[in-house]
């Protein structure tokens, strides 16, 4: 199974999952939370990776859209999200 990544390049955050690419400034991030729905309950969010009934769901909620990572690390993504919106 493909995991999605999440690193810290500079004042942004570049999630990649397979061939997707999306850059997000850490100015941009209102929150971070997680969603124990399937699909997500924000209907227009953008979504990353597969949603097998054995993921979570981190939500990245920013300035001009919403994003769903689909994850089976989601405490990982997480503390490394909020540890990257901390350092600003």
């Amino acid at each position: 199974m493909f995991e999605v990544f999440v690193k810290k390049v500079n004042s942004e955050i570049v999630i990649r999952w397979l061939l997707t690419k999306i850059t997000i400034p850490l100015a941009d991030i209102l929150a971070v939370a997680t969603d124990d729905t399937y699909a997500g309950k924000e209907k227009k969010a953008i979504r990353i990776g597969m949603p097998y009934g054995t993921t979570d769901r981190v939500v990245i909620l920013t300035k001009e859209n919403t994003y769903i990572l689909f994850t089976t690390n989601y405490l990982e993504i997480q503390k490394k999200l909020d540890s990257y919106i901390n350092s600003i």
